[in-house]
């Protein structure tokens, strides 16, 4: 009887704890909102940005290309061949820039669609595949780079030592690593004041927030969450969004807020797009979906 009775009060305890998570999600998603799929017509999804006027540009890496789904509620195709795009992320003179892992690059792809290599190496040796990226107030850019074999390379082992996180400067010319101890660092993102960058360790489980010093480094490691993540991004009130199974948000301390769930194996990335930005974009395997948030996104 006893230990019937302890199951009990431990059911009873996760259920209170589901109910108390699904009404706080109601602060982000008005309650009958519904998860809408823009289409499905992909390999896999990843990268979603939104551009100036609310417009989001995702990629499709296994068919090596850039797409984009207009505020008018259009798909188009922005660039393809595009390097094996797959992070992505606008900078405020307009230019989209690419984690281009065909050759491990990172690119900048401006509005008429003139590609510039920035960078692809570190230390007179290939980056492992830059993975997702950030851009601060003042035009640094905060980048992963872990190691994830493809198809298309004719190497096969870890051209660096390491998986790091790696700080270029607003010149783009000083390149740094600012993370060295993670196992594989994947999802990025920023505070809006340029404060705090958020790191989501993915090969340990873990996403770490950090204080971003004047000269770009990083310090004040603090464990965020228990939970890696694919990609990340934040709204105005500094709830993080994380991915994997659907997509979880926690507020600014860390505390679980919800789950949105998503019918797909693997979620893999998100943003906030249109032209309010109230409406997260969630690149989730073969789809694009969407839900209206009562909140506005800064990513």
């Amino acid at each position: 009887m006893k230990i019937i009775s302890t199951i009990s009060t431990l059911l009873l305890l996760l259920s209170e704890m589901l109910f108390s998570q699904q009404k706080d999600l109601t602060l982000i998603i008005k309650p009958g909102t519904k998860l809408e799929k823009l289409s499905g017509d992909f390999n896999f999804t990843e990268g979603p940005a939104a551009d100036a006027h609310g417009n989001v540009y995702f990629t499709d890496q296994p068919n090596d290309r850039i797409m984009i789904w207009s505020t008018k509620g259009e798909l188009l195709t922005f660039m393809q061949p595009s390097g094996r795009s797959n992070g992505l992320f606008f900078d405020k003179q307009g230019n989209l820039w690419s984690c281009a892992d065909e050759k491990n690059e990172l690119w900048r792809i401006s509005p008429d669609k003139n590609v510039e290599v920035i960078l692809d190496k570190f230390n007179d040796k290939l980056l492992n595949g830059p993975n997702d990226l950030w851009i601060s107030p003042d035009g640094g850019i905060y980048f992963t780079d872990p190691f994830y074999r493809r198809s298309w390379w004719d190497h096969s082992a870890m051209p660096q030592n390491k998986q790091c996180v790696y700080y270029l400067g607003p010149d783009h010319k000083t390149l740094n690593r600012v993370a060295e101890d993670l196992v594989q660092p994947n999802g990025i993102v920023g505070s809006s004041d340029g404060k705090t960058l958020y790191v989501a360790d993915i090969g340990n489980r873990k996403t770490w927030s950090y204080s971003i010093n004047t000269d770009g480094s990083l310090g004040n490691k603090k464990l965020f969450c228990e939970m890696g993540s694919d990609g990340m991004t934040i709204d105005k009130k500094g709830n993080i969004y994380i991915t994997g199974k659907g997509v979880t948000i926690f507020d600014k301390t860390g505390k679980q807020i919800g789950n949105i769930a998503v019918p797909e194996n693997w979620t893999a990335n998100v943003c906030f797009g249109g032209k309010n930005r109230k409406s997260l974009f969630i690149t989730a395997s073969k789809g694009l979906y969407r839900i209206r948030t009562r909140i506005k996104g800064v990513y």
